[in-house]
């Protein structure tokens, strides 16, 4: 018999054969498909960083501004307002003598000329604009009469090209009101619409005088007819700068040259109350301009010194409300004019060198001071959308200026200080990106979001760390063989069951139990590990015939009905204790504590969330701790050192490294869990550490008002700004993690 095919073939006779060659490029590919992976992966990442940086970016660029149209401006008397309509396509001037005119914007050609219908021999005396939508104006007369009018513009579409038509209506009728019944000027004007008309007037003796009308009630009543009402009272506030009227129509401001501020309460029947008087510059330093903010809460005052100040009232400790100055700002000294922007917490400023600043009042910043002019403006105007801005300076000259300023409400202090917002008693944390209100002022600030984020993972890891890494252990050196093959690949899958269910146990099963049980759940918390000591005990104390009955390693099969038991039992007494010692009510009697209670709370996502985690941490941990090499752990006993000193001295500070990356996953996935914190807390977004509260974390406010937000709008963006916080997270602890894990693993290794 041949048995030349047996003989095994030389070293270098293989080399040379096709299933070397062979096996040599499979080698070779499949190395190159693992280093394609694992850069792929990485260059995945720098994707999605380099992807929120890019939608992220805009919200720091820097607001522009350029010139599109300079030209004269045809007036025969000074120019009392500027105003534009929404595309910023058609500009108004009101002059002195009456005259409106309508013009376009980028070359100044007229396009209507208006000459409003003011009684004979009377001069225009003041002049007031209500909030900048509603687009009513008024003329305070030498009779003591005011002219309420508003400008409107028609849009039409012939032959698919856009025709703006501007006219003027008169909702309260062609002939003026009379506001002062004695014929006095009216000096100084303010007027407010809505659904009713409220107007004020202020004259040389002091007097102030209110008008109010309100559209009847009655059946036979012609549609637009208003029923009127007068009220007068004298003023304090010495030659008056400006009068203005908040847009509830409920409060009127006083201010004058000197910067004393009288407000008033305005009731329904015409009656005014003063309510409180104050100073607003420092002695001696007088008033340049004195402006309504959007949605009328807020008062800014630009003082002669270039000191601008945002006031509003807010609630002090007797429970009144008083105006205080919340913020200043600083500006030339030579403020000519505030100009608030329609919609926006932003206002702009001129000066009498020419020059128009942009600021942003909750962002508590100078967005940018860009000179328009060669002399000083009179007038100033911004555009409904607040991309455009008419500058009227001394010389008759108009400038229109385009303005490119998209995300002014953001800054570091906006997003991650404390910010005094409006209606708030006292600076705070507050994120409300969204309100029915046009004027509503945005509050972004990422810091409850990011509180909150890390408040849901540390009362997750406190839940889930004991019970994994004390789990992993007993699994991988107490359990017997057998055991472990059942328990470790049921607790792995565990980690396959969807978030979102156990989101939804928890949200309408867990959180209802919790509240109905409170005391029993703590009772639980506070048994179970005095129970599992207690049966330790016991058996310990039993007859070795009977301890020895029981393989080793399978005791902790005997310990699972003792602590459902217990369980049971610290619930079914959960009522009887909340009986006795808490009036029947846990959650009330917290309350009344001034420990406030919500059902969706800490507790509840601690618990479901690290019952998420636990699987992640005991996998990754068992696998470290069960490769320990054998040689290690029998050769400490072999030296006389007990099961429990072999594990603590040398089992689990060789497994270290392992333990840690365990840790640190869980953290990892805990910060970027989402549907489990979307449907098991109140997603509120408070800053309070308490358990029973709840929490809004970044991850789970993306997922609630990503599909809400506008694209490229400043709530879009500070989403993906939050995106980019939660992604520079985990970066940051999976890098901290694997750092730590070398120097463990370079400490360990010898072992």
């Amino acid at each position: 018999m041949n048995n030349d095919s047996a003989k095994p073939v030389a070293s270098g006779a293989y080399q040379d054969s096709r299933h070397f060659r062979r096996r040599l490029r499979r080698d070779r590919l499949s190395r190159y498909a693992v280093a394609a992976g694992g850069n792929g992966v990485i260059v995945a990442i720098l994707l999605i960083l380099i992807y929120l940086l890019y939608v992220v970016l805009p919200l720091g660029k820097a607001p522009e501004m350029w010139e599109e149209a300079s030209y004269p401006l045809a007036a025969e008397a000074p120019v009392l307002y500027l105003a534009m309509e929404e595309q910023a396509e058609v500009g108004m001037a009101l002059a002195q003598d009456g005259q409106v005119r309508f013009f376009s914007t980028h070359d100044g050609a007229t396009v209507k000329q208006i000459r409003l219908p003011l009684p004979e021999g009377a001069t225009i005396d003041s002049f007031s604009a209500a909030r900048p939508d509603s687009g009513v104006l008024a003329l305070g007369l030498s009779n003591g009469q005011a002219l309420v009018f508003k400008a409107i513009y028609r849009v039409t579409y012939p032959d698919d090209k856009r025709v703006i038509t501007p006219d003027i209506v008169y909702p309260l009728g062609e002939a003026p009101l009379v506001v002062d019944p004695r014929g006095l000027p009216l000096q100084r004007l303010a007027v407010q619409a809505a659904e009713s008309y409220t107007l004020a007037g202020w004259s040389d003796d002091g007097t102030l005088s209110l008008l109010r009308g309100s559209a009847s009630e009655s059946l036979l009543a012609e549609e637009g007819t208003f029923e009127f009402e007068h009220g007068a009272a004298q003023t304090d506030v010495q030659a008056p700068r400006a009068l203005l009227i908040d847009p509830s129509q409920r409060d009127l401001y006083v201010v004058g040259e000197n910067g004393v501020l009288g407000w008033y309460e305005l009731d329904d029947s015409a009656g005014i109350r003063l309510h409180e008087q104050i100073r607003t510059t420092p002695a001696g330093v007088g008033v340049a301009d004195v402006q309504l903010l959007a949605g009328g809460s807020s008062i800014m005052v630009a003082a002669d010194d270039g000191k601008i100040s945002q006031w509003f009232s807010v609630r002090g400790e007797a429970g009144l409300r008083h105006l205080k100055m919340i913020r200043d700002f600083e500006a030339p000294k030579n403020v000519t004019q505030l100009a608030p922007e329609f919609s926006r917490k932003g206002f702009l400023v001129a000066d009498d060198s020419g020059g128009v600043g942009v600021y942003h009042a909750t962002a508590h910043q100078l967005l940018m001071h860009q000179p328009v002019a060669d002399s000083g403006i009179s007038r100033l105007a911004v555009g409904p959308r607040s991309h455009a801005l008419l500058a009227l300076d001394t010389k008759g000259r108009l400038h229109f200026w385009r303005v490119v300023n998209e995300h002014p409400e953001v800054s570091w202090e906006s997003l991650w200080s404390k910010v005094w917002y409006e209606g708030y008693d006292e600076p705070a944390y507050i994120w409300q990106s969204s309100s029915a209100d046009n004027t509503f002022e945005p509050k972004f600030s990422l810091t409850p979001l990011t509180f909150g984020t890390l408040k849901a993972a540390f009362y997750a890891m406190l839940f889930a760390i004991p019970l994994a890494i004390l789990g992993a252990i007993f699994t991988a050196y107490f359990m017997a063989p057998k055991m472990r093959q059942v328990v470790k690949p049921s607790i792995e899958i565990m980690e396959a069951m969807p978030t979102v269910i156990l989101g939804f146990l928890a949200g309408l099963w867990l959180a209802p139990l919790v509240e109905s049980h409170l005391s029993g759940i703590f009772l639980v918390f506070l048994l179970l590990p005095l129970v599992v000591l207690l049966a330790a005990y016991g058996w310990h104390r039993l007859p070795a015939s009977l301890r020895q009955r029981v393989p080793e390693g399978w005791e902790a099969a005997l310990l699972i009905p003792v602590l459902v038991l217990a369980v049971w039992a610290a619930l079914s007494v959960s009522s009887p204790l909340e009986h006795w010692w808490f009036g029947g009510d846990l959650p009330h009697w917290l309350d009344v504590r001034g420990i406030g209670f919500d059902q969706r709370n800490s507790l509840v996502v601690g618990m479901a969330m690290g019952f998420a985690v636990i699987p992640t941490i005991f996998s990754i941990a068992e696998d470290a701790i069960f490769a320990v090499p054998k040689h290690l752990t029998n050769g400490s006993l072999a030296l006389g050192a007990t099961a429990w000193q072999t594990l603590m001295r040398v089992v689990l500070l060789t497994a270290s490294p392992g333990l840690f990356s365990a840790i640190m996953m869980g953290v990892g996935r805990a910060v970027g869990e989402t549907m489990i914190v979307l449907m098991a807390t109140g997603n509120t977004p408070v800053m309070d550490m308490s358990i029973f509260q709840g929490m809004r974390t970044l991850s789970a406010n993306i997922a609630v008002e990503m599909p809400e937000s506008e694209v490229d709008s400043t709530h879009y963006r500070v989403l993906f700004l939050a995106a980019l916080v939660l992604f520079l997270f985990t970066f940051l602890f999976n890098t901290g993690a694997e750092l730590i894990r070398q120097r463990l693993r370079g400490k360990y290794s010898s072992l």
